[in-house]
């Protein structure tokens, strides 16, 4: 799950009925809001990459 509030609280708020899969990484990278979802086994490499790829910019 990734979000600053929960679906209780936005929901509240926007009065809206939120989808079950909503603040789910998937759904987020399937609307567009994530780019990528890494394993924590890869996390270390896939960070150490991105770094690398941004400091020579």
């Amino acid at each position: 799950m990734i979000g600053f509030a929960g679906k209780r609280v936005i929901e509240q708020t926007i009065g809206e009925k939120l989808p079950d899969e909503f603040q789910t990484a998937e759904f987020l990278l399937e609307h567009g809001f994530i780019d990528k979802i890494v394993e924590r086994k890869e996390l270390k490499d896939t960070l150490s990459t991105l770094i690398k790829y941004h400091a020579k910019n």
